[in-house]
């Protein structure tokens, strides 16, 4: 099943031409799960992919940066006639604050739900959880895990022949997880399936400093999209207003033996290959996307590594018809 994050916004507390407020969205199979909803994120996710009828967006704190995109989007799902209940999650404070945003976007022609989470929560869905764990910032702040349930082991084809298994329904029975008659006596499924494989781990931390809980929430994660809103020169501002230098980041990310830290949130008087270049003197497989690129994660086994997409280049993937408005990569 196909795992990959865009990027919809990397800025840091302020836009800019190239960059939009901080959004992510993560999509496997059919889900669809925002990351927090800076300004302009539907226009951002219009531009790039369209607007799906999202049904999850977790916010990790409230800082206007990171929420002023919800009222707008949630006003265009009801202009399209939407019914679908749609839950909104975060640290303590969030009825609060959605029912100021209320003033706002008024009366909406569906449901939505709110769901407060304390450090170390989780939600879950089918095939995976999302948990929360504690950011450190300057205010209240959750990072997020997502986390995939291990698979089956791979089934021994030779060894269920050896065993007498007849090839068909039996064959399913014991991939499933039960035991089936064969050769005269009980087969049971550990017999021919292997270790169970696991999934996929994401952390996404929102705006922090480095801090211990992120190392062991993402140790071993596919990907670590960590808060990078300052370069070292900046460490003592980073430090009072809760952000973290590209350095941090990525020390982070090595000690949490991630396989790519993707940088985000980035200060407005950095540009991308500064910050890149510093994390990659501690941590090589690091990278700093721009809105609209995107990091395919793959399965752990399959020996690849994530991978980051330029815009362009995911464009042709994905392959739009020509009359399709696009966004321009910056």
């Amino acid at each position: 099943m196909d795992l990959s994050v865009l990027f919809v916004g990397t800025a840091g507390s302020m836009p800019t031409v190239q960059r939009a407020p901080t959004s992510v969205l993560v999509r496997r199979g059919g889900e669809r799960i925002l990351i927090d909803c800076g300004e302009g994120t539907q226009r951002q996710l219009l531009r790039s992919v369209g607007l799906p009828d999202i049904e999850h967006v977790f916010l990790t704190h409230y800082h206007a940066d990171h929420f002023l995109g919800l009222p707008g989007m949630l006003k265009t799902f009801a202009l399209r006639g939407r019914e679908v209940p749609l839950t909104v999650y975060g640290p303590r404070g969030l009825h609060s604050l959605m029912s100021d945003l209320r003033r706002v976007y008024g009366k909406l022609s569906y449901e939505v739900r709110l769901r407060e989470l304390e450090p170390s929560e989780a939600v879950a869905f089918d095939g995976f959880r999302v948990g929360a764990y504690g950011a450190v910032h300057r205010l209240e702040a959750l990072g997020y895990g997502f986390f995939e349930d291990a698979r089956p082991g791979r089934f021994d084809l030779a060894r269920a022949r050896a065993l007498d298994v007849p090839e068909g329904p039996a064959f399913g029975l014991l991939q499933r997880g039960e035991a089936v008659e064969a050769g005269g006596r009980r087969v049971e499924p550990h017999e021919v399936m292997g270790d169970p494989r696991p999934g996929r781990t994401l952390v996404f931390t929102g705006d922090t400093e480095p801090c211990d809980a992120t190392v062991a929430v993402a140790r071993g994660a596919g990907l670590l999209v960590h808060d990078s809103t300052f370069a070292d020169d900046e460490a003592d501002r980073a430090r009072q207003t809760g952000h973290s230098t590209a350095r941090q980041a990525a020390e982070v990310a090595r000690e949490a033996g991630v396989s790519m830290l993707a940088l985000t949130h980035l200060s407005s008087r950095y540009f991308a290959p500064v910050i890149e270049r510093e994390a990659r003197e501690v941590f090589e497989r690091a990278v700093v996307p721009r809105d609209f690129d995107v990091v395919e994660v793959p399965y752990p086994d399959t020996g690849r590594e994530p991978e980051l997409i330029g815009w362009k280049d995911y464009r042709r993937r994905i392959a739009p018809e020509p009359d399709t408005p696009v966004a321009q990569t910056p």
